[in-house]
């Protein structure tokens, strides 16, 4: 019997509404006992948390800190009329719908922060949404190098209204406006999974076609900053899916077989959604073989789920587009290349004393 109250308990914990944590509850401890539902007074002492794990996350996004005018542009400038119509097209298209993702991220990250309990969390999540407000800047920044202003509004217009565009950011947009209706567990888990889509999958592309050029010696300034966005997104990803597994192992109502198959199948939508804009965006860029870009993807899609614990959706291969290894991110952040290389394995749960890199 006690048994199935637990059950109904933790059902009726997950179907309630989510509450903005008050800012000061000096009655309850200093060490939260829950990321979400938990009890916590709000102050932060980085050597009493819940997951000191974190600490060492925190720390590696603060030693990422740079800023866009740290990059000096003049070169890119200079070669930008050596680029084809057709290079300088896709190189302002996907410039500017790179910012309107981060455009989103920066202000659902701190949304989420009124919803966790753990002032550790709070503090990663409020890292995360300034660095995603300089990926924005620095986008903005590249823009106004070359181009005027007329056109680049001209530009952001394109990418607002682009259909291709607006049908792939729907996933997104719905699992993030979901929760800003209904903040709750349930919605912010679909969070988190299309957090992890937009960071860890959707920017590649774009991101293939800078390194593209970079390889021809081209445009080297805005692929050194595009390095620098690719290694804080992959430092996103990475803490996301570890808030999942998180909130997976704290909340068992959370986690059912439902829940795993949607993740696998948002995933798999943002896979196919993420091939769709690369055959459309990079169809005339020669040099790029999408067959091996497809197969890039799914590479990446399955990293991203055994990051989650979870096993491989697609067939296990090692990265079919070599020439942009040296940008990849285990050169970015050797201290996980052994997790990323792991064979796939079912879901495990996350505790204090386990680590997770031993996952």
């Amino acid at each position: 019997m006690s048994k199935l109250v637990d059950r109904r308990g933790e059902k009726d914990r997950m179907d309630h509404k989510l509450t903005k944590i008050k800012l000061l509850n000096p009655d309850d401890p200093n060490k939260s006992t829950g990321i979400i539902n938990g009890k916590s007074s709000g102050l932060l002492n980085w050597n009493d948390i819940a997951y000191p794990q974190m600490y060492d996350m925190y720390q590696t996004l603060l030693a990422n800190f740079w800023k866009a005018q740290e990059i000096n542009m003049q070169d890119d400038i200079k070669q930008w009329d050596s680029l084809s119509a057709i290079e300088k097209d896709v190189f302002l298209r996907i410039n500017t719908q790179l910012a309107c993702l981060d455009s989103l991220q920066t202000p659902t990250m701190s949304q989420v922060m009124d919803y966790v309990t753990d002032s550790s969390f709070k503090a990663i999540f409020a890292v995360i949404s300034q660095q995603e407000a300089v990926h924005n800047e620095s986008y903005s920044y590249i823009l106004s190098s070359l181009v005027p202003i007329g056109e680049q509004n001209a530009r952001f217009n394109e990418a607002k209204n682009d259909p291709i565009v607006r049908k792939r950011n729907q996933l997104i947009l719905d699992a993030y406006e979901e929760f800003r209706q209904e903040p709750m567990p349930q919605s912010l888990l679909k969070l988190a999974v299309n957090s992890i889509n937009l960071e860890g999958i959707y920017f590649y592309a774009g991101f293939a076609f800078f390194y593209h050029l970079a390889r021809q010696q081209k445009m080297l300034k805005t692929s050194t900053m595009i390095s620098y966005i690719q290694r804080d997104e992959m430092q996103h990803a990475y803490f996301i899916s570890q808030f999942i597994r998180i909130l997976l192992t704290e909340n068992p109502g959370l986690h059912t077989e439902e829940n795993i198959q949607y993740i696998y199948e948002a995933i798999g939508q943002a896979v196919m959604l993420e091939k769709e804009w690369a055959h459309y965006i990079l169809t005339d860029i020669e040099g790029i073989d999408l067959v091996e870009f497809e197969g890039y993807v799914e590479y990446l899609a399955n990293k991203r789920l055994r990051q989650l614990g979870l096993k491989n959706l697609y067939e296990e291969r090692t990265n079919p587009m070599p020439w942009i290894q040296v940008f990849g991110d285990e050169m970015m952040n050797e201290t996980k290349s052994d997790f990323f290389e792991q064979k796939s394995r079912t879901y495990t749960k996350v505790s204090q004393s386990n680590g997770f890199d031993e996952l």
